[in-house]
């Protein structure tokens, strides 16, 4: 399992990254190549949605199937250790569950904004010199 959340957590983590690259100002001719190698990149990385709904419904049965330690007194203090870090740990990945989903819906609005703003520029500098 410890495979499936490192692969999400990188995937994020290039989302982000990707964003981040798309959003800052000064790269205008990197912008063009990066614009179209993330368009290229966009319908396979789709495929995060369904491995993040079938993640979250693992965190779902193991936070249903798990045992219940609703208090120090009611089980052993490792018992109880175990049982918080397990919730911790399904905290956690549910986040990045969602951080993962945020970025990629972020990475396409952005990257249809930029392509759409390119389109713009060039129907304004098309204008002007008809002019």
């Amino acid at each position: 399992m410890a495979l499936q959340w490192a692969v999400l957590g990188y995937t994020a983590a290039a989302e982000a990254a990707m964003v981040l690259l798309l959003t800052l100002p000064g790269l205008g001719p990197l912008r063009k190549g990066l614009v179209s190698v993330i368009l290229n990149i966009l319908k396979p990385l789709l495929s995060i949605v369904p491995f993040c709904l079938f993640l979250s419904l693992d965190i779902y049965w193991k936070y249903e199937n798990r045992p219940t330690c609703k208090s120090a007194d009611s089980c052993t203090p490792t018992e109880y250790l175990r049982h918080q870090k397990s919730i911790m740990k399904s905290q956690r990945n549910m986040l990045l569950i969602v951080m993962a989903l945020v970025f990629y819906c972020l990475l396409c609005l952005v990257t249809h904004l930029v392509v759409k703003m390119e389109q713009l520029n060039s129907r304004v500098e098309k204008l002007k010199n008809r002019d």
